[in-house]
């Protein structure tokens, strides 16, 4: 085919090559076994895809093994405590999708009899499920002819088009040009065969358009302007914030932990306790330690990058100490603090202060 922005044959030349070089994931029915007439599990489907949200496979699969081990359905994954659910999301970011997958998860067990709806409509009634996550769903797990954009087949829509709309206006554009292009037969398979074109072939950077079963149709690689699209805002300049965190060590090496509240960025998730962080230097931020204490600075802040901030939290450690643990706080022993529902930043701020603290005894072993 070479028919830059043809539409009639787009959906049948991908689909011819998905079939031959379809991904194989731990959440997929594949093209061979939809053929036999395996269908998707939606529990397995709505699961990866809060999971892939902001993360990448590679990222995504030791959870999605851990979790699937652990709740095998969504009526499990409701009946779990929380806070179990937390720990297990750990490391893995964007904390809000852990507290919605739970909340979720009981819904759909609580007033759905353990079943997930199959419309779109259905889906974005349900906590954690937006415009991209509910058309996934029904298009993958239901065969729903939903259009379906991610990051990966916006990259790729644009180029088969040459949308001039920069970012994030364009994706208005290109969910149209998308709802044009998607089937009414095979749509989730249409819709993953895009996922992995972007994935595969229609990477950002030094596309292999040589391999591309789309290549005839694509007006960019036509203009030899593959790379240009899709077209993006410059991006504003991120800010950096300051903070403090306290590592407190028990005389039995147990560390002082809270919980962060559930509104706000990495809710619900236990951290060291520690100042707020603002735009300024901090004055005199040991007076917002837990104890009266020598605290020792360690040597260099944590800095982690979030999306819109850049974040410099300066590390303090006291050892020896045996108070109690302060009102909403808890000691939490060696053994413990590496299944603590602990995000990125703050293991960072615990190993800082102790290295070695938050791996478990394993993975000591292999980083030896």
């Amino acid at each position: 085919m070479t028919n830059p922005g043809a539409l009639p044959s787009i959906p049948t030349d991908l689909l011819a090559w998905y079939d031959r070089h379809a991904r194989s994931l731990p959440w997929r029915v594949g093209p061979k076994e939809r053929a036999r007439g395996i269908r998707p599990d939606p529990y397995r489907v709505w699961l990866s895809e809060i999971m892939l949200q902001q993360t990448t496979v590679a990222a995504v699969k030791p959870y999605f093994d851990t979790f699937t081990a652990l709740w095998p359905d969504v009526t499990a994954l409701a009946a779990s405590p929380r806070d179990d659910v937390m720990k297990a999301w750990a490391g893995l970011g964007y904390y809000s999708r852990a507290r919605n997958l739970h909340a979720c998860a009981g819904i759909v067990a609580r007033d759905h009899n353990g079943r997930f709806p199959a419309t779109v409509a259905g889906l974005k009634a349900l906590p954690g499920i937006g415009d991209y996550t509910a058309a996934a769903i029904a298009a993958i797990a239901h065969d729903e002819p939903a259009p379906v954009v991610d990051g990966n087949i916006e990259r790729v829509i644009a180029r088969l088009f040459a949308i001039e709309t920069p970012m994030p206006q364009g994706k208005k554009d290109i969910r149209a040009r998308q709802a044009d292009l998607t089937p009414r037969q095979r749509a989730g398979d249409y819709a993953q065969a895009m996922m992995d074109l972007g994935a595969a072939i229609c990477t950002p950077r030094q596309p292999a358009c040589v391999l591309c079963p789309l290549a005839g149709a694509c007006i960019a690689r036509a203009r030899g302007e593959q790379e240009r699209f899709p077209v993006k805002t410059p991006k504003a300049d991120r800010p950096t914030r300051l903070g403090a965190a306290f590592v407190a060590v028990r005389g039995d090496g147990a560390v002082l932990l809270r919980q962060r509240p559930d509104r706000g960025l990495l809710g619900g998730m236990s951290e060291p306790p520690g100042t707020d962080w603002t735009g300024e230097q901090l004055v005199a931020p040991v007076d917002s330690a837990p104890f009266a204490v020598g605290w020792q600075a360690m040597p260099a802040p944590v800095v982690h990058v979030f999306t819109h901030f850049r974040l410099e939290l300066a590390v303090y450690r006291a050892t020896g100490i045996d108070d109690a643990a302060p009102a909403n706080h808890w000691w939490s022993p060696p053994d413990a603090l590496p299944g603590e529902a602990l995000p990125s930043v703050m293991k960072k701020a615990i190993e800082s202060a102790i290295p070695g603290a938050t791996k478990t005894k394993r993975s000591r072993k292999d980083a030896a």
